[in-house]
């Protein structure tokens, strides 16, 4: 079992709270992810869970049982970090079962879990190299092997990935997704990384200065974001943000057109996501703008156009385009997947 309840947690540094009130049920088994920008409180809330930063207010349970005052030892939790802290002198097998070693197991249990462990992570051929004669990502396995050895009641990642460079965490990611497949373990994730969120999570935490500003699924926070924060967060390139007055059924973009608006309540801002812009001559759809940069990426090719009064908007486009800086060109907004939002910056819906 595996399921982690945080009840109103708050952390404060002397007068600085850094998490204010947070409350979040992760399921026995499900594969949750904290994102949000730098200082916004995911990696500290993480070590709250994990009993390394002392928790200032509320409850931490895990199966029911409140450890929010309990050591780490005794939370049945495993962490893996960044940085492998692996044992240079100690061949892969030692480093994975030393814990267990430790902890006074019979060697045949050691033994046992480590070879089990190595070959859920695929490490049998390199169990007597020293961490020196290992890759980065092999290193990671090695980590993320010596937490699996001590059958932990959840595993908490740390930006386990930052330090590899973009194949190796490309093969890593794809290793943590049939990892938990195999071990059907609860994972809570932390991560800056939008990749990483939107493949392995069954659920994203979003967090703002310390607050969870939404939680979903991948799927339904791209698609439905409760709010401007998370709908420019969520994505890449970002969501484009554009001013706009509604009335009578309609929206107005300033300098442009606009179209159909099929909400009662008013909206200061409409938002839509780089692939849902469709190209046209000048005049047709929303508003007209100019092509300033043309990013070519092999499968994608990306505009950046110049909108005028409403700014740097961002197109996702065909290849075969063939648009050049200068074009002058019509902008057509996907009525399927227009989004709306207030001047407060929340999502009107139905």
């Amino acid at each position: 079992m595996g399921a982690i309840t945080l009840k109103a947690v708050e952390k404060w540094f002397g007068n600085v709270q850094v998490i204010k009130g947070v409350d979040l049920e992760i399921g026995d088994g499900e594969f949750v992810i904290f994102v949000g920008p730098s200082g916004c409180g995911k990696s500290t809330l993480l070590r709250m869970i994990g009993g390394l930063e002392e928790t200032s207010r509320g409850q931490i349970l895990i199966d029911g049982r409140d450890v929010t005052a309990e050591p780490p030892a005794k939370r049945g939790l495993t962490m893996v970090f960044q940085s492998y802290a692996l044992y240079p002198h100690m061949s892969v097998a030692e480093n994975m079962g030393f814990s267990l070693k430790t902890a006074g197991a019979p060697k045949s249990e050691i033994e046992a879990k480590v070879s089990e462990a190595a070959r859920v992570l695929k490490l049998e051929p390199y169990m007597e190299r020293r961490p020196k004669d290992l890759s980065g990502g092999q290193r990671q396995r090695v980590a993320i092997g010596r937490s699996i050895v001590r059958d932990p009641t959840a595993f908490l990642f740390d930006e386990p990935l930052s330090n590899l460079d973009a194949a190796l965490r490309v093969e890593m990611r794809y290793e943590i997704a049939k990892l938990h497949q195999a071990l059907s373990t609860t994972m809570i994730y932390v991560t800056h990384d939008q990749v990483e969120a939107m493949t392995l999570a069954d659920r994203i935490v979003v967090l703002e200065a310390g607050r969870i500003a939404q939680i979903g699924s991948p799927k339904e926070l791209y698609e439905r974001p409760g709010n401007l924060f998370v709908a420019q967060f969520i994505g890449s390139p970002k969501m484009n943000v554009l001013p706009c007055t509604t009335g009578e059924g309609q929206f107005r973009l300033p300098g442009g057109r606009g179209g159909a608006y099929p909400f009662a309540t008013p909206a200061d801002f409409i938002g839509v996501r780089p692939e849902h812009i469709v190209l046209g001559a000048e005049g047709e759809g929303a508003f007209d703008g100019t092509v300033d940069v043309v990013e070519y990426l092999g499968a994608d090719t990306y505009l950046i156009i110049d909108g005028g009064d409403l700014g740097q908007v961002t197109v996702r486009a065909p290849s075969e385009a063939g648009l050049r800086p200068g074009h002058r060109i019509g902008l057509i907004l996907d009525p399927k997947w227009q989004l709306f939002f207030t001047a407060e910056g929340l999502a009107v819906t139905g």
